[in-house]
């Protein structure tokens, strides 16, 4: 005799149930015997070779926006604008003062039309613009004058709507002569010794605009086709720029391709901010060791 809790499962040698529960599973049709749900098949695992090419599209496109519209770096590869920037300072720039263009995207593509945001510099901000055509690269020159000022040299004086900056004679601006700033750049009357250390020395003068900015120039000599100059008026839309070093900038003293002329607000990337490195050009790739003593420390975070 079976027991109470095997007699539910029990069937008979002939294939009848024993028990009404019995009955019902033998009749379910075959189709809902079959009636098994088959799990959701699962995501096929992305290669890595997919997983590292996303990371670096999404890496692209945040550098692509950054250096866009919010900073830029920018190095500094001549001597126009010393005393402030050495050739081998790496400086950030910010994009957002004066609006955007074409220039504020990499390489000028034209995807934004004119200018959006726009918003004229202020005298004496020192701002990265794009060169004219014929020359076709990034500059950066300090804003002397805006639109519908008159400018004119006269004896290396500035002279703004009518009236001269004034220029103070101040301590020479003298510099190491190294790998990216040798005797030649230097010019020859202008190379000293000092402590068995070969020198440069260049007379500097500390200029201060109407609005009380201040900043030092450099002057080297009397040349009659920079320092004496006819009357620029400058056009609606554009700001007229100079280099701090008055005697070896190509600014808005000359038209393109000996300067920039006029240089229209389209064309202004954005401000510069800070330095974040320096090096003399003495550094060798293949010895580490001189990445850190050609470093100039000191100019790291100077401001503008």
């Amino acid at each position: 005799m079976l027991q109470a809790r095997d007699r539910d499962n029990a069937l008979s040698v002939t294939g009848i149930p024993h028990t009404l529960d019995d009955a019902r599973r033998l009749s379910k049709p075959a189709s809902m015997a079959n009636d098994v749900k088959t799990p959701a098949r699962s995501k096929a695992p992305r290669s890595e070779t997919s997983e590292t090419f996303r990371f670096l599209l999404k890496l692209a496109l945040v550098v692509l926006i950054l250096r866009s519209f919010i900073f830029a770096p920018f190095s500094i590869p001549s001597e126009s604008m010393l005393p402030r920037l050495l050739i081998g300072d790496y400086l950030f720039v910010s994009k957002w003062n004066y609006g955007y263009s074409r220039w504020s995207l990499p390489g000028g593509i034209p995807l934004i039309p004119g200018r959006i945001f726009g918003s004229t510099p202020t005298r004496g901000d020192v701002v990265v613009f794009r060169a004219p055509e014929v020359l076709d690269h990034d500059v950066i020159k300090r804003v002397i004058g805006l639109p519908g000022e008159t400018i004119q040299m006269r004896q290396g004086t500035v002279y703004l709507n009518g009236k001269a900056i004034p220029k103070q004679r101040i301590a020479d601006f003298t510099i190491p002569l190294t790998a990216n700033f040798n005797a030649e750049k230097c010019g020859a009357p202008y190379v000293d010794v000092v402590a068995n250390v070969q020198i440069c020395r260049y007379p500097r003068f500390r200029e201060t605009l109407p609005n009380g900015r201040s900043y030092e120039v450099l002057d080297q000599a009397e040349l009659p086709d920079r320092d004496d100059t006819g009357l620029y008026t400058i056009p609606a839309g554009h700001i007229f720029v100079m280099g701090d070093n008055r005697d070896d900038s190509g600014d808005s003293r000359f038209p393109a391709p000996n300067g920039m002329g006029y240089v229209p607000l389209e064309n202004v990337e954005g401000k510069a901010v800070v330095n974040f490195f320096s090096t003399d050009g003495d550094a060798e790739w293949l010895k580490p060791w001189t990445w850190v003593s050609a470093a100039r420390w000191s100019r790291i975070g100077e401001g503008f």
